[in-house]
């Protein structure tokens, strides 16, 4: 331990915890802090609400949840009576405001050191857009005090406080030495560049050097990539921690007279494709929902075609092939190379593989309803029967022996309705809801191309047939069907649809860039459609600015002509 103020090592800790996990985000809290004791650490920065998992929702507004956030706080408080390094963790911290005596709640950072809690900063500025609605749980806090800590003067700011200049100039102005920034901001495509695009001007205005810590781990549709970093007083990257896994990494600064602090032995880790990080943000998301949810597995459809496949493969490099139960479920329109296809895709995993024909049931359905249907042709009735049927095969599948349904669809179909409600939309979560089929098929190619991701636990090689990726899409629920029979060209359709929900654009809007105007009005149509069957859609890992669900929030019944 080091008392001087020209010295000091603080250990970057980022961590994966599990939200409502009290005793156990404590316990890998204390496992990071002894490792950075090993090493000398004066300062352990933990990411936001770290001791309660983020984002709580409204656990926050129950006080036995805040009771036991408190024990835990006074705990772990306790232990660094024994002269090993100062804690900065996050949590939410009930205070009381002296202007109307109201009982409040504030999103904290709490500086833990010398056996108490020295330092309780409120998180002062709370977003309330995209998939935060802090504002609805939380009290605003003000300005945050510059906190001393081991010889130095920290400016201590909580996510979103980045995100603005007068948090950042505040601390500036009263002596800050050192910008730490906790943090628990969610995976988004563009997401790590926008951190190191606010976080360079905050350096540039104060002049001083940052450290910012993010999360690791899935929440619900919520992903997070850690990718940590620190900024040196001059504007330049001085370290990168790795993305997609936790760490917990100890730097060491050092400072010259009245120079600005310096750090001087920070990682600085690649980043990765975009393939790449789309890829991790499925299997970390997968893998933390099923593992924290206490399932023992998944179970799926496979059906020849490339959203099973890649779903199957995310699933395996998530979860392990041996944890990953794969199901042909083939009728009388299934062809014989959807079952080549299938089986390829299931040896090529490792996965284990069984074959549940329908046509049995189909002809069952259509002997109960033939009285009821007579004189009427097949349509899509009968076709949603087939994927019910197959619904149903897999939840009896799960109920009876445990692994939960792993949804297959992608963001192109859930866009417009090509889907059915109970059929292949019926499951427990979903990897591809927000990918659209066009990034699917270059997610595919990456992932066949480039082997298994480190740290993965697939097979280091394809993980589906050529044919997979490159054979024209089919639900198979008649003769001779193509996705393109109901849908304009998936390369057509998903730069309308990114057009609509991503970029917010009118109708008019891409019709004037040159778009078919026939096209774009079908498709806004489907899309508004299709809203109350997303409505009842399994969540899934948010991977672009606009997920269904947390981000995109549309009325069912609504009649704007777009």
């Amino acid at each position: 331990m080091t008392d001087h103020a020209d010295r000091l090592i603080i250990a970057l800790a980022q961590i994966n915890p599990t939200v409502g996990d009290i005793p156990g985000n404590a316990d890998r809290i204390r496992a990071a802090r002894a490792r950075a004791a090993a090493e000398d650490a004066d300062l352990v920065v933990f990411p936001e609400l770290s001791v309660c998992g983020y984002p709580p929702e409204d656990l926050v507004l129950r006080n036995a949840f805040l009771d036991t956030v408190q024990a835990a706080l006074l705990a772990l408080a306790a232990e660094t009576a024994d002269g090993g390094p100062a804690l900065l963790v996050g949590a939410p911290w009930r205070f009381t405001d002296l202007d109307d005596d109201r009982r409040k709640l504030g999103n904290a950072a709490l500086l833990l050191d010398r056996g108490e809690i020295h330092f309780v900063g409120l998180k002062h500025l709370l977003p309330n857009y995209g998939v935060f609605d802090e504002v609805r749980v939380f009290s605003r806090g003000p300005l945050p005090d510059v906190v001393p800590v081991k010889g130095t003067r920290l400016g201590i700011m909580v996510c979103e406080d980045m995100w603005d200049p007068r948090v950042s100039a505040h601390l500036a102005a009263q002596g800050a030495e050192l910008l730490v920034v906790i943090n628990g901001s969610p995976y988004e495509v563009e997401k790590p560049n926008q951190r190191l695009d606010h976080a360079l001007p905050r350096v540039a205005e104060t002049g001083l050097p940052l450290v910012y810590v993010n999360q690791v781990g899935g929440q619900d549709e919520l992903v997070f990539d850690g990718d940590s970093f620190i900024v040196a007083a001059d504007g330049t990257l001085a370290g990168r921690l790795p993305a997609w896994r936790e760490a917990v990494v100890s730097t060491a600064w050092m400072r010259a007279g009245d120079g600005p602090w310096l750090c001087a032995n920070a990682p600085l880790e690649p980043r990765a494709s975009f393939e790449e990080s789309l890829y991790r943000a499925m299997v970390l998301g997968l893998a933390d929902y099923v593992t924290k949810n206490g399932f023992p597995g998944v179970i799926l459809g496979l059906s020849g075609g490339i959203d099973s496949a890649l779903s199957a493969a995310v699933a395996v490099d998530a979860l392990g092939p041996e944890r990953v139960w794969c199901v042909m479920m083939p009728s009388r329109h299934t062809s014989g190379h959807s079952l080549e296809d299938a089986e390829g895709v299931a040896r090529l995993l490792g996965a284990r593989y069984d074959t549940v024909p329908i046509t049995q049931a189909m002809n069952a359905f259509d002997g109960m309803l033939c009285d009821l249907f007579a004189g009427r042709h097949a349509d899509v009735t009968e076709e949603n029967i087939q994927s019910r049927l197959r619904g149903m095969t897999l939840m009896a599948l799960s109920n009876k022996f445990g692994p939960m349904v792993l949804s297959t669809g992608n963001k192109s179909e859930m866009s417009v309705g090509y889907a059915t409600l109970y059929g292949d939309m019926c499951g427990g979560y979903s990897v591809l809801k927000d990918v659209y089929k066009t990034t699917v098929v270059q997610v595919s190619r990456w992932r066949n191309d480039h082997g298994r991701p480190e740290g993965l636990l697939g097979p280091d090689g394809p993980v589906m047939p050529e044919r997979v990726i490159t054979k024209p899409p089919t639900a198979e629920l008649r003769p001779d069907q193509k996705d393109e029979d109901s849908l304009p060209p998936y390369g057509v359709l998903d730069g309308i649809l990114h057009g609509l929900i991503e970029n917010e654009q009118g109708v008019a809007d891409l019709i004037a860039e040159g778009r078919d105007p026939e096209i774009v009005h079908r498709v806004w149509r489907l899309l508004n459609v299709a809203e109350y069957k997303r409505r009842q859609a399994p969540p899934g890992v948010k991977i672009s600015l606009r997920a269904f669900g947390r981000d995109r929030r549309y009325p069912i019944t609504n009649r704007f002509p777009g």
